[in-house]
């Protein structure tokens, strides 16, 4: 049977005391909503069904920049979870199957889990996701008989005997679609809150003679974010989770706790990963490939046998064949090294292609920008950069050829050719000595006349 999600992204987020829409605020990179329509890729929905309300331009411009067939509907009154689910009742119109409400500020549904869920529909009308709360506070209580679910009760409308209960409602449902939408047609606002629950479709679903379930999850999964305090503790749980994954693949990590990863970063088995280094969005590391400490990756490509930092950065479009090395406060972007070149001092490579076996200078600068335009580098392979070198692009070195220390690159350099491209040396007999002597002469004039 086929599945559909659809994600509640409605809220303004008030606690965060920000002007952002709530589910746009970032975990690991990826706003919270992301993350929820990436949870969502385990079922394989066939449609993706984004209710937006506060800001709904910018969330749903961050939900199809993610997946560009999402549908996203308005909520553009605050009438409950039961309302904001019928919104989505003409974006799912004709769909024969399995609707799955998720939320876009619970970011750490696991596959396993939703799998579970739909496994559980086979045998019943309507499923719940729920948990044994350690602090069960103000979640909505889950009343079951045996497997059966008979009711949830939001805590405002519980009885004390009802908030004895640990088992409680982590809101996600899971129904065939047309069950879902007739049994909310029903849901009333009478209640504490004045709103329209989604929880009171299970009380509605056994008063029609349909049966409801709960699948059960770990507390964790559940985690709502709803302040900054909040953020902060769905960021450290990710990237505790993270490193774990990580680890259990085959990377090294000398100091766990002070390397950070994006959502999507990819590491290879025997990786070595040295303490405080961030993985920000789009990387990739090759098995073998060694990241050393203080280096911070973005949007590239690190091969096998690569050697990365200590103190480098890598920016988005940098890619590094087998065995090259960027070494301590290297720059790169935008920019292909191939096998064997190295980078290892002070250098920035911007716009650029660098040959195999190439060695670049110390303090050696891709001068690409000319304040309107980009313009690229090229350099052979084989070629040796001498150290204080600025490349003035667009230029190009050739295959064996070498650049003097300190020159000035502006035209190219054939294969095989030594470029020299600076002053000439004059010394001047005796001058370093009558200038520090004039300069004294001038201080001390100016020290009695202050005086």
């Amino acid at each position: 049977m086929p599945n559909s999600v659809i994600i509640l992204a409605a809220g303004k987020g008030t606690r965060m005391q920000s002007d952002l829409p709530k589910v746009l605020h970032k975990i690991a990179g990826a706003p919270m909503l992301v993350h929820a329509m990436k949870a969502s890729n385990a079922v394989q929905p066939e449609r993706t069904i984004v209710v937006a309300g506060h800001k709904a331009e910018l969330v749903e411009a961050a939900a199809t920049a993610h997946d560009e067939d999402a549908v996203i509907v308005r909520q553009t009154e605050q009438l409950g979870t039961g309302h904001a689910v019928l919104q989505a009742r003409e974006a799912m119109a004709g769909f024969d199957g399995n609707a799955i409400v998720l939320y876009g500020d619970t970011p750490f549904i696991r596959d396993e889990t939703l799998t579970a869920m739909i496994e559980a529909r086979a045998n019943y009308d309507v499923v719940i996701l729920g948990f044994h709360a350690a602090d069960p506070g103000k979640y909505g209580r889950l009343v079951t008989d045996g497997d059966a679910l008979k009711k949830i009760v939001e805590f405002k409308d519980a009885s004390d005997q009802e908030r004895a209960i640990t088992l409680c409602n982590s809101g996600v449902v899971c129904a065939n679609s047309d069950v879902l939408f007739d049994l909310l047609s029903n849901v009333s606002n009478d209640n504490a809150s004045g709103e329209y629950y989604l929880t009171d479709i299970v009380e509605i679903a056994g008063s029609k003679g349909l049966t409801a379930t709960v699948v059960h999850c770990d507390e964790a999964e559940t985690l709502g974010v709803n302040s900054r305090p909040e953020l902060a503790g769905a960021e450290a749980a990710f990237q505790s989770r993270a490193r774990i994954a990580a680890a259990e693949d085959g990377v090294m990590m000398m100091a766990p706790d002070t390397v950070f990863f994006s959502h999507d970063t990819a590491i290879g088995r025997d990786a070595v990963v040295e303490q405080n280094v961030v993985f920000a969005s789009g990387v990739t590391v090759e098995s073998g490939a060694t990241i050393r400490a203080f280096s911070h990756l973005e949007g590239c490509h690190v091969a096998q046998g690569a050697v990365v930092g200590p103190y480098a950065r890598l920016r988005p479009g940098a890619e590094l064949a087998e065995n090259t090395k960027i070494g301590n406060f290297v720059e790169v972007k935008n920019a292909t090294l191939a096998e064997g070149a190295k980078v290892n001092h002070l250098s920035y490579i911007g716009d650029a292609e660098i040959g195999a076996a190439t060695n670049i200078g110390a303090g050696t600068i891709t001068c690409n920008y000319d304040g309107v335009m980009k313009h690229k580098t090229i350099v052979g392979e084989r070629a040796f950069i001498g150290s204080n070198t600025m490349l003035v692009a667009p230029v190009t070195v050739g295959d064996d050829a070498m650049t003097g220390s300190g020159s000035v690159v502006t035209s190219n350099v054939p294969d095989g050719d030594l470029a020299i491209a600076r002053a000439k040396q004059v010394n001047k007999a005796g001058m370093a000595r009558r200038l520090v002597e004039k300069l004294k002469n001038i201080k001390k004039k100016r020290d009695e006349g202050a005086s």
